[in-house]
Parts: structure tokens; sequence; C-alpha cells
């Protein structure tokens, strides 16, 4: 079997393709057929070696597959099954806890690779109706929506929701809300891609470099009263403007820092004076992501995938994410590169001031390979993976 390994200290030059046994699954391990994944950010971040890994480290933490071995003990899957995987494969139900927030591809070896031996609880169900291609685009960017707007979020049809950019959560979210009859405004500064967006279902499409204060355009669209939903992807530079932009008692998912993880001039007085709720999203336990995939079952939401690259092109497609060449999702495949069709959809993926040729740079604080200690406790890998988490 193919297996795409980095070596330290990570950087595009620093794939090997090996050629593998297939693994043995252990008693409770089943045996995956890789058929797609597809890259997130925190991959780029590993990959780039600003998320440390060890030597050899497989990446990608979204696949899909069909089991086609199981363990002794195994008991949840059975031979021939269509799975999906779990970003965080030990965090199965209930609240958040250190030790449960493994992330595959980081903590432990991903799927870049053709076949898997994992334990059995890393994965779930598909949708029934999706592809292996179309799963394998899932469990990092949509299951981060849903727990915005629908766990945490509670989401009820009428309201309002407001997407920025049009990353692959913000896309997702939108899909989301306008299936769940929800009004959405998106912002972008892209011509192009608010056409995009309006074929989506965007009812009100702000370009922001025209409106760079577009929390008070949000305002002005919605008679004076706010959005109910704000996802926030972007992070420091435009908080500020979502506290602004939600109603009095909204709801802000806190998602990403693509415009850096501080904000300037941060005015608190806003978000308790306008009673502002507040929550931090990193994906969800296996629990969401099951009635995630019941919801899709239901549903005409289909992914979106602009580009695909064969396994072997892995160092490929993370330069194509970098030069922001793609609209919507980047599939990896296991079977050669295929054409793949773009639906309804674009994308403004953000990556900051990073360059293969010198010390890579995020959110304008140096980030060189070397600051970064070799070995971390699971709390400092989460809290930095959170640092920079870009989907």
């Amino acid at each position: 079997m193919r297996q795409m390994q980095l070596a330290k200290p990570g950087g595009l030059d620093k794939f090997k393709l090996n050629e593998l046994e297939i693994p043995k699954p252990k008693d409770n391990e089943i045996l995956i057929k890789v058929n797609a994944s597809s890259l997130n950010y925190h991959d780029l971040m590993c990959a780039l070696g600003l998320i440390p890994t060890d030597d050899g480290r497989v990446l990608l933490g979204d696949a899909a597959g069909e089991v086609v071995e199981i363990g002794a003990a195994v008991k949840n899957w059975q031979v021939g099954d269509k799975v999906m995987s779990a970003c965080f494969p030990n965090w199965v139900d209930g609240p958040p806890r250190y030790e449960l927030l493994s992330f595959i591809g980081d903590n432990q070896d991903g799927y870049a690779t053709e076949y898997i031996a994992i334990q059995e609880t890393a994965v779930t169900k598909m949708p029934s109706k999706w592809s292996l291609q179309e799963a394998a685009t899932l469990p990092c960017a949509g299951l981060t929506a849903w727990r915005a707007l629908v766990d945490e979020g509670r989401l009820q049809s009428g309201e309002s929701v407001l997407v920025q950019g049009t990353g692959g959560v913000s896309i997702i979210a939108l899909q989301f809300a306008k299936e769940m009859g929800a009004k959405v405004i998106a912002t972008t500064s892209s011509d192009e891609k608010a056409e995009k967006l309006k074929e989506l279902g965007a009812d009100e499409i702000i370009n922001y470099k025209e409106h760079p204060k577009w929390g008070e355009k949000v305002l002005e669209v919605t008679d004076n009263e706010g959005v109910d939903h704000v996802v926030e992807v972007g992070g420091g530079e435009t908080f500020n403007e979502s506290i602004r932009a939600v109603k009095l008692g909204g709801h802000i998912a806190l998602i990403g820092v693509l415009s850096g993880p501080a904000a300037s001039e941060l005015v608190l007085p806003r978000i308790f004076l306008k009673q502002v709720r507040t929550s931090g999203i990193a994906m969800a336990n296996h629990q969401s992501q099951k009635a995630m995939v019941e919801y899709l079952d239901n549903s005409e939401i289909k992914p979106v995938i602009s580009d695909a690259f064969d396994l072997a092109e892995l160092a490929e497609a993370f330069q194509h994410q970098i030069d922001n060449k793609h609209f919507g999702k980047i599939s990896i495949t296991f079977f050669g590169r295929r054409t793949v069709a773009i639906s309804k959809s674009a994308s403004d993926f953000f990556i900051y001031n990073i360059s293969l040729t010198q010390p890579p740079t995020i959110h304008d604080s140096p980030c060189s390979r070397s600051s970064f200690k070799t070995k971390l406790s699971s709390e400092e890998r989460y809290s930095l993976w959170s640092s920079m988490y870009l989907r």
C-alpha cells in the first residue's frame, strides 16, 4: 500500500511516499481502505512544521472509506461498511476533556494512507446519499458548522445568520442555515464570489473591503436589529464587527482566527451591554457527528469540491491551497487525480504571510520552526492547535 509520511521539521519538501505492507487490525480495531481525504488548515500547519509532529507522521484528519477487516473484539462495524472519520477519535460523547482531544493526523497517524488500522471509535457512519469522496470533506468543516448553528446556536427557522467569507465552514454553515429556514448575510471581497454566494442562497452580500465597518452595514440591512447568529471565523480583526453586527441577546460562534488571534481595541462593553452569548467551537463529539449525518440523510445539501489530487501529489495539493487557487474543498484521492465539477460555491481561503522559502509567519507574529518545542503536553498541543485552527 502507499502511505505518505512527513519528516521533521516539516515543509512541503519533507514528504515521502512509501510502499508498506497493509496493516493487520488489533482486536479493537478496524481496517479501512481509504477512498478519499480532504485538506484542512490544521493539516497545512502540520505539513509546514508550524504544529510539530513526530518524525514520519502520516497527516490528514478527514477521510472516508470502506471497512475491509475487523478485529475480534469489534462490535459496531462489519466488513463492507462505509465510514467517515471523526477528527477527535476518543471524544465519543459528553463535554470536551483534554485527554479526549487527541487529533488524528497530529497526535497520531492520519489518513494519508491507502489502508489504516484504527480503533473502532475513530469513525462514524457517513451520509447515505453521499459518495465517499464527498463524505471525506465533511468531518472537520461540516461538524464545526453544525455545532455552531445547531448544538450551540439552537438555530430556528426565521432567524438570521452571518457567515464570513466563503471558506469550508462558512459555505456549509450557509447551506445548513438556508435549509433550516434562516436568512443568511454573507461577507466577501470578491464580486465573482458574491455571485456564487447568491447561487447558494445568501440573502444579502456585503463586500468587506468596500465596507470595512461591515457590522454597521449588517445593522442597516436588518432594520438596526442585527443578526441572531454570527459564524466568526476571522478572529482578531473581525470580532469587533461581529459584536456590532449581532443583535441584543444574539450568539457568536468563535471558530477561527484567520485575521489574527488577538483583537485590537476590543470593545468589551458591547459584549455585556448587548448580552451576547459566545461559544468557542472546535468540532464536536461523535454524538453530534451522528446527528449531523442523520440530518444530511434527509437533506439535499452536497459539499463543494473544486480540485482533486492523488495521494502522491499531496505536496502539490498543499501548495494549491497556499496559492488560493481553489473554490471550496480540495480532495485527496487514492486512485489517481479526478476531474471534479464545481457546484454552486466559491471559497475565500486565507493564509497569512506563509512562504515556503522564508521562515513562516502567522498573524504577523514570527513562527520559525525552531521556536516550537518538539514535545508538547496534551494541553499545550491543544492550545497551540486552537490558536492556529483554520479549518
